[in-house]
């Protein structure tokens, strides 16, 4: 196997992981948590928790699948001259998906903290209208949009390295 098609095989692969890790906590770990768990507070706070966990193995995986595919190609096809290839796509690609980390991980999560600080106990003791639960449930949509995207682009990324030029770098 030539050395370009192991680090991409290693990039989808690093990928393909943290998409499964979502996959089975969204599907398998999460309805449990809500269905066995006396409270759907404490369910949220430990849902919350591995969340940021997959924020920080997101940036692991996005990062590495970064180096491993695009570090042996960067010298090569970073010239003035060379026009939009996949590599660029896919590089472009990965910087969407990090800085969708940075948002999740700086932005909408610690919202989220802010607001369930504010709110002082579960969000489901607060009216339908009130305004804390309101905007506890759009960041919480904001999230779950988000860890979605950065599912497709992991799948998509795993997928594209399969396209990114195998000439020796």
């Amino acid at each position: 196997m030539k050395p370009l098609a192991r680090t991409d095989a290693a990039a989808a692969g690093i990928l393909l992981l943290w998409t499964g890790m979502v996959l089975g906590f969204a599907f398998l770990v999460a309805p449990l948590l809500f269905s066995i768990l006396p409270s759907r507070d404490v369910a949220g706070h430990i849902a919350g928790r591995v969340v940021g966990r997959l924020d920080w193995m997101a940036w692991i995986a996005f990062g590495a699948a970064a180096a491993l595919a695009l570090a042996p190609r960067w010298l090569k096809e970073i010239r003035e001259d060379q026009p939009v290839g996949p590599q660029r796509l896919w590089a472009a690609a990965v910087l969407v998906a990090l800085l969708m980390c940075f948002t999740s991980q700086c932005i909408v999560s610690p919202g989220l903290d802010r607001i369930k600080a504010r709110m002082g106990g579960p969000v489901e003791a607060l009216a339908q209208g009130h305004p804390d639960r309101v905007a506890y449930q759009k960041a919480h949509g904001i999230s779950r949009q988000m860890m979605f995207l950065r599912l497709l682009l992991a799948v998509g990324l795993a997928a594209g390295v399969a396209w990114l030029p195998k000439e020796k770098a």
